[in-house]
């Protein structure tokens, strides 16, 4: 069955993530734990958690198919010592909300080494990882890096990356990664050929094995292949096109992944946008067809 769905916004209350989620046709879903331009993060209540859970049992929707997006301030590979502590206590406190919510995958940007060099940056970026998971101890939740557009010193815009930052940490096996289709045709990885996905998905199985993929961002682009500008567009409507996602989407492995849209809009646009996606692969016909 395909697993679809989109960033939801949790405005309404968490409980309301999950019926909102089969309105717009999708049945898997990202949120974000709290504000993602504020550092500041309180733990929700234990009546809206219980009150998420009972709506996540009466949608039947999958825990696992389920994905936190964490807050955008969060740079473990930052230089400034202030900016670093603020993102390890952050990144412990979204570990523990996903926790409480009972879901399973918590995503975030391995972040930007604002000038200071690639392997400095990566080695910041994975004893930040050590130094949360030692702290939280045993948990359920499991880290997604997230693969970046190439741009101010972002660190994770190649597969290689991600596979450094895993490497050097301790907790290999508690960390898998979300691969993002905008942020990938910004860093050269066209998916616009069965032959290019292919190459993609060996890319990903010869540094981290294909069991490390856990989600898919899908998302269009609004720029060129190689543009480096992390503009998201609207499914079919940008530079990888419909005929470039029918060719993401022919592969089996690829559709075994959460496919989680973070396109313009909002429910009305994503409902669309999940509607284009069934057409692209048959399940939906379009009715002026």
């Amino acid at each position: 069955m395909l697993k679809i769905g989109a960033h939801m916004s949790t405005s309404k209350g968490y409980h309301r993530v999950p019926v909102e989620t089969l309105g717009i046709g999708g049945n898997c879903f990202q949120i974000f734990p709290h504000s993602p331009s504020m550092w500041r993060a309180k733990l929700p209540e234990e009546r809206k958690i219980e009150l998420f859970k009972d709506a996540m049992i009466k949608t039947k929707l999958c825990s696992e198919d389920a994905l936190v997006h964490s807050g955008y301030l969060i740079n473990l590979a930052s230089p400034k010592e202030e900016v670093r502590y603020k993102s390890i206590e952050l990144l412990k406190l979204e570990i523990t909300i996903t926790e409480m919510l009972g879901l399973k995958y918590l995503n975030f940007h391995p972040g930007s080494h604002l000038g200071t060099g690639l392997e400095t940056g990566i080695d910041r970026i994975a004893r930040g990882i050590d130094e949360v998971l030692s702290s939280i101890g045993d948990t359920e939740v499991v880290l997604l890096l997230e693969n970046v557009a190439p741009k101010g010193g972002n660190i994770g815009s190649r597969i290689e990356e991600l596979k450094m930052i895993i490497k050097r940490t301790s907790y290999a096996d508690r960390i898998g990664i979300t691969y993002d289709t905008c942020h990938g045709f910004d860093s050269g990885y066209d998916i616009r050929s069965r032959e290019m996905v292919e190459k993609l998905l060996a890319e990903i199985d010869h540094w981290l094995g294909l069991e490390k993929l856990k989600m898919i961002h899908l998302n269009d682009s609004k720029y060129p292949l190689g543009a480096a500008k992390d503009r998201h567009e609207r499914i079919g409507d940008g530079y990888i096109g419909e005929e470039g996602f029918a060719a993401f989407l022919s592969s089996d492995e690829i559709l075994k992944r959460p496919l989680i849209l973070e396109t313009p809009g909002g429910n009305e646009e994503h409902a669309q946008d999940i509607k284009r996606v069934k057409k692209i692969l048959g399940i939906e016909r379009d009715a002026n067809d």
